[in-house]
């Protein structure tokens, strides 16, 4: 039997489905819209291809992406070119990962339950807190979220943020601030790090809130026990987005006084994609799981006493009633949670600590070979971990810059200017374990050529 990957219509279909509907044709469908508000003409787009045709253009277009199997990439700023074990493919490709939906009825869904338990497991180490959920959109909503359930949970209106937070996650949190009727906060930084005396001075008993990035949109590692401990004097909460690679070397923040550790899962295993999709995570401190937005799974045995695996503490009705719902969310990222948890459970913890290792050394490397570049200087002191800006001569032409590198096979860094008006000539540079000590040196001498 001829299966077809998608569901053509003929000339056939389209009449019978007409002659049902009773009219003669498909523009009799659009009568009531105006003409002089319909598109007249021939759409300017090719004549219909076949199916060889079709994926040959397709892949033309497609060549002209500056993908990172066929350029080295140093861009970060939130999604980063790690290396992805090929069982991740293998895994997730199976249909019964690749095409479930979210679980409305898990006495028949306990595959897709059970990988999603193992995710909140993972999240749970990682973090060190007691409750993680079946995942977020991504780590922006996640952040924005936890701000939402840490003024729901102390009835304040006040939000304390670091400049310090992605420019993004900052611009949603201010969406979600905004119907919610809370106060937003931004604090500044020094050294790259947030300014812990204009952080003392923001925070009072009307804070909902301390939310920070760690490490931090700059690459550097920010002190959350001593702002864990401020907030908690003025009987808030602590809100850490971390890069959960980071956390195969860094302390758990839960351990640092963390109330609430959210972050985006993209560094475990997921593909770049030009964006996305991604997978968010949240986890709480266990005196705010029952306020935490989306789902969670549970383990527990049935009458026989085989374990199994249910929705727990939360119906999916609570999300459908907008009255009662903790949060917009209502689906979670399953498939890329799976991602995440296979790249976890194949690295293990000495795995995730290696690689981590690598990220941090091969950083550190290119920190020193650039910063040797005449011209080119470190913009902050502060300890990073995979990222770190450089400052650049101020009459770099960044446009023409990231140009020539393109040229050469390169992706440059960020340059911070597109969102601080401050760091106009700035650039931040990623460097992950896929990076080679060749490559490094490569890229330092094309960018000492270019300036």
């Amino acid at each position: 039997m001829l299966k077809h990957r998608y569901l053509p219509l003929t000339e056939q279909d389209r009449e019978e489905m007409l002659a049902v509907i009773g009219v003669d044709s498909v523009d009799a469908l659009f009568k009531d819209i105006p003409d002089d508000l319909r598109y007249q003409g021939t759409l300017p787009v090719s004549p219909q291809l076949d199916e060889y045709a079709l994926t040959r253009h397709m892949s033309i277009l497609a060549a002209r992406n500056a993908d990172t199997d066929r350029y080295v990439s140093f861009l970060g700023a939130g999604i980063y070119d790690h290396h992805i074990p090929s069982v991740i493919g293998h895994v997730t490709s199976r249909s019964e990962f690749y095409t479930a939906y979210t679980p409305y009825q898990p006495e028949i869904s306990q595959g897709e339950l059970q990988a999603i338990f193992e995710f909140q497991s993972y999240i749970c180490e990682l973090t060190g807190l007691k409750v993680a959920n079946a995942s977020m959109y991504d780590g922006a909503t996640a952040i924005a979220e936890a701000g939402s359930l840490a003024a729901s949970a102390t009835r304040r209106k006040k939000l304390v943020v670091s400049r310090t937070v992605h420019p993004e996650a900052r611009q949603v949190l201010a969406t979600y601030a905004h119907g919610l009727n809370l106060d937003i906060v931004e604090v500044g930084w020094s050294e790259g790090v947030t300014d812990i005396e204009a952080l003392t001075a923001a925070v009072t008993k009307d804070t909902a809130a301390v939310l920070v990035q760690n490490p931090n949109f700059f690459g550097a590692i920010e002190d959350i026990e001593g702002m864990a401990k401020l907030i908690h004097e003025h009987g808030g909460l602590m809100i850490v987005s971390s890069n959960p690679l980071s956390l195969g070397l860094l302390e758990a923040p839960g351990k640092l006084g963390a109330d609430i550790v959210v972050g985006d899962a993209q560094p475990l295993g997921i593909s770049p994609s030009f964006g996305g999709p991604t997978c968010g995570f949240f986890a709480v401190s266990e005196a705010y799981m029952r306020r935490i937005p989306g789902r969670i799974v549970g383990q527990t045995v049935d009458r026989n006493g085989k374990r199994g695996f249910v929705l727990t503490l939360q119906a999916r009705e609570q999300h459908i009633r907008r009255e009662k719902a903790t949060s917009n969310i209502c689906s979670n990222q399953a498939l890329l949670a799976l991602t995440a948890s296979v790249y976890m459970s194949v690295m293990g913890k000495q795995g995730m600590a290696e690689v981590a290792e690598l990220n941090l050394q091969k950083c550190h490397y290119a920190k020193e070979r650039l910063a040797s570049i005449p011209g080119v200087s470190l913009a902050f002191d502060a300890p990073v971990f995979n990222e770190f800006v450089i400052h650049l001569p101020e009459n770099t032409d960044m446009k023409k810059l990231q140009t020539r590198l393109l040229e050469a096979g390169f992706i440059g860094g960020y340059e911070l200017g597109r969102s601080y008006s401050e760091l106009s000539a700035h650039m931040l540079v990623a460097v992950t374990e896929k990076r080679t000590k060749a490559e490094i040196d490569q890229f330092a001498s094309l960018l000492e050529e270019s300036l």
